[in-house]
């Protein structure tokens, strides 16, 4: 029987949580920082997020951008994340961990997942880094992940289609693989028909202009200097509505 596209919108916000929502999407990663790929939110926001938004809310577990090679400190903070999302409500966590060799930390990874049972567990990107997609793969198989997000080791998943079809097929129905990575309303429904995934990850932002009327010109606050401090990417809830009618037109016979 054909299965529903799940669509799940990548949001660094309340505001953004509740425009996806409103757009339609199955299901939010609720983060902070989207200009670093993503970091942990913070108490406050997932909690406020889950007082508001009734969709299930993932919550990123990642410490700070960079690689995914983490120190034992900043692995005692992701496993205190992971307790902090579950007592506040998350549905699941969205985390990544390897090794320098490039393959899976196995044993970290097997510990979070543990931990945050019985939350769903996806991997996310840092799966786009490894050395050997397919062994990835059948490590996370191996330890029980939900599922994994990734653009198919390219700079966007329409690049990276082709590997995403042998991931979808090699995962059958024992792991969900999500593609994601620049994907919006010109190429959703190309990486859909292409790959039988049955689920897929968006953003749908649009750029918004701050309130502020004094601004000061000769500083900036932690954004690069050619990127204006007064000026902000949000969800946009009829980008997501227009994705989630494209996901939906793009039924197919999925295990997801």
């Amino acid at each position: 029987m054909p299965h529903e596209v799940i669509l799940e919108a990548c949001v660094d916000s309340i505001e953004g949580a509740l425009a996806a929502e409103a757009g339609g999407a199955d299901r939010i990663e609720l983060c902070a920082a989207l200009s670093e790929g993503g970091l942990t939110p913070s108490a406050g926001t997932i909690a406020v997020a889950r007082q508001r938004v009734a969709i299930a809310a993932h919550v990123m577990i990642r410490p700070r951008g960079g690689d995914f090679l983490y120190t034992d400190a900043e692995f005692a903070s992701m496993q205190r994340d992971v307790e902090m999302a579950k007592r506040l409500g998350a549905v699941g966590v969205v985390l990544g961990l390897l090794l320098p060799d490039g393959s899976i930390d196995l044993a970290r990874t097997r510990q979070l997942t543990e931990q945050a049972r019985p939350m769903s567990v996806t991997f996310h990107r840092a799966f786009d880094m490894t050395a050997d997609p397919k062994k990835a793969l059948t490590d996370l198989i191996a330890l029980g992940v939900d599922r994994v997000l990734t653009s198919g080791q390219a700079p966007t998943a329409v690049e990276g289609i082709d590997l995403l079809a042998k991931l979808v097929k090699q995962a059958g129905d024992k792991i969900a693989v999500m593609p994601g990575g620049g994907i919006d309303e010109t190429s959703l429904t190309k990486i859909l028909e292409a790959t039988g995934a049955g689920e897929v990850h968006v953003t749908g932002t649009r750029e918004v202009d701050s309130g502020m009327t004094f601004r000061n010109p000769r500083l900036y606050m932690g954004r690069a200097p050619d990127r204006t401090e007064f000026a902000t990417d949000v969800t946009d809830s009829e980008r997501i509505r227009k994705m989630v009618e494209l996901a939906q037109g793009s039924r197919h016979p999925g295990t997801s």
